[in-house]
């Protein structure tokens, strides 16, 4: 059917429009927008840090002045004009199409280990669920159970009040808004599991770092934050 499908429906990029040759696939200009990190790279956060930066093992700045409670970031870009475009037509175009084309790029990111990861998406208010209609984290992650990247627990975590949108707060306002926001469902069944929490892109953390510790809390061995888009203007000019 694909033939067919490319005739009525001819492949186009999803960020910008422009004719490709394949459906799914981003064109030339979108891929070369696309900001992968590499290594070398911070130990604790992964952050790049570019040929002309410390070595392999060594620790960025930011996690020496505030070590993090997460145990890794599997990032598949930075925040480019091209992966705003990507998540946005996820989350808010309803284009769910799009979810295969995100996982590969997460999973290219995530470091293997040797027990099997729990996949736990960072959760939606059930009244903020039932507007949008699904959980973009959710979809990511049960694309990367499909690669084999652990076992999807789509309700490991729930958020038990709704929170305002964290732009433009403080740090402290921000763990403000969160404090008891994120609850682990069923404790015993993350207790001494490793973890990979999953969501479509990581701004300031401080959601992702509530969901961290409430994995943690509740005995998880360790927690790896995979996302697709991680905001880090400062390192762009390293991951390219």
């Amino acid at each position: 059917m694909a033939p067919f499908v490319d005739l009525v429906y001819p492949p186009r990029c999803p960020a910008c429009g422009e004719g490709t040759g394949e459906q799914g696939g981003l064109c030339v200009t979108c891929w070369s927008d696309l900001a992968i990190p590499g290594n070398p790279s911070c130990a604790l956060c992964q952050r790049p840090f570019g040929d002309s930066g410390p070595a392999e093992g060594a620790i960025c700045a930011p996690c020496l002045g505030n070590p993090p409670v997460h145990d890794g970031i599997a990032a598949g870009t930075l925040y480019t004009d091209t992966s705003r475009k990507l998540v946005l037509a996820l989350k808010h175009g309803r284009r769910i199409a799009l979810a295969p084309l995100l996982a590969r790029l997460i999973a290219a990111r995530i470091v293997s280990c040797e027990e099997e990861r729990l996949l736990i998406p960072v959760p939606l208010h059930r009244w903020r669920l039932w507007h949008r209609g699904f959980n973009q984290a959710a979809l990511l992650a049960r694309e990367l159970e499909k690669s084999g990247h652990g076992l999807l627990t789509v309700d490991g975590l729930v958020r038990t009040k709704r929170t305002p949108s964290l732009g433009g707060m403080g740090a402290k306002a921000r763990a403000r808004a969160l404090a008891g926001a994120i609850a682990v469902r069923r404790p015993d069944a993350v207790k001494g599991r490793h973890i990979l929490l999953v969501d479509d892109i990581l701004t300031s953390g401080a959601t992702s770092t509530a969901c961290v510790k409430a994995l943690k809390r509740a005995g998880a061995k360790s927690v790896v934050i995979a996302c697709f888009a991680r905001v880090l203007d400062e390192a762009l000019d390293h991951a390219r």
